[in-house]
């Protein structure tokens, strides 16, 4: 469903989220530490752990159909952490920063659906890019090209995200412009809490 100037209220969304996209994550600079990968798996854990928790009990109608979208992370990073575990990696608990994100997720989900579809698009779609160019580096430097989980998807990714946009697209529909506005107008919120979990990554 096309939103204002012909384009869908996905692409809208991505408008505003490429505003606050990190140049560094992009074009390599920074290094990554594994003691601060490690803090940022087990916040993302905490983050997705609660995404999916707040969709499967569905309080709210639209969120039912953001279940089963094939970009769940849950446990992916299940298995990651006993990979990391089993490597005789300590793993370290949830930082103020993932739980801060996990509790803000919970409040809005209550009574302010369109901030938290704003959160699940930038959560899910943000890794799908910048995550898996992370993942690599992480990869790369760290762990001797071994693959992690939380970069990995059962199904063809491009597939799984385009029927992710459509069902974002179809909730959007049956939306206010107000609430269509406070939706965008959520992305820096978003932003901000993830890139307090992606800052631990090189400390």
């Amino acid at each position: 469903m096309a939103a204002r100037g012909g384009k869908t209220f996905v692409e809208e969304m991505r408008s505003i989220a490429m505003k606050f996209h990190v140049g560094e994550f992009m074009d390599g600079k920074w290094e990554p530490t594994l003691e601060g990968y490690l803090q940022s798996l087990v916040d993302s854990q905490i983050v997705f752990a609660t995404l999916e928790n707040i969709v499967l009990e569905a309080k709210h109608l639209a969120y039912v159909e953001l279940r089963n979208t094939g970009l769940e992370r849950k446990e992916k990073i299940e298995k990651d952490v006993i990979w990391f575990q089993e490597q005789g990696y300590p793993i370290p608990t949830p930082s103020p920063s993932g739980i801060a994100y996990s509790s803000y997720l919970e409040g809005i989900s209550m009574g302010d659906p369109a901030a938290f579809v704003c959160h699940f698009y930038n959560i899910y779609f943000a890794h799908t890019a910048g995550g898996r160019i992370i993942g690599k580096k992480v990869s790369n430097k760290l762990l001797k090209n071994h693959e992690l989980n939380f970069y990995k998807w059962d199904g063809e990714l491009g597939q799984l995200m385009q029927n992710a946009r459509e069902r974002l697209n179809q909730i959007a529909q049956n939306w206010s412009t107000e609430e269509r506005r406070h939706c965008l107008e959520e992305t820096k919120t978003s932003f901000h809490y993830s890139l307090q979990i992606l800052n631990s990554i090189w400390r």
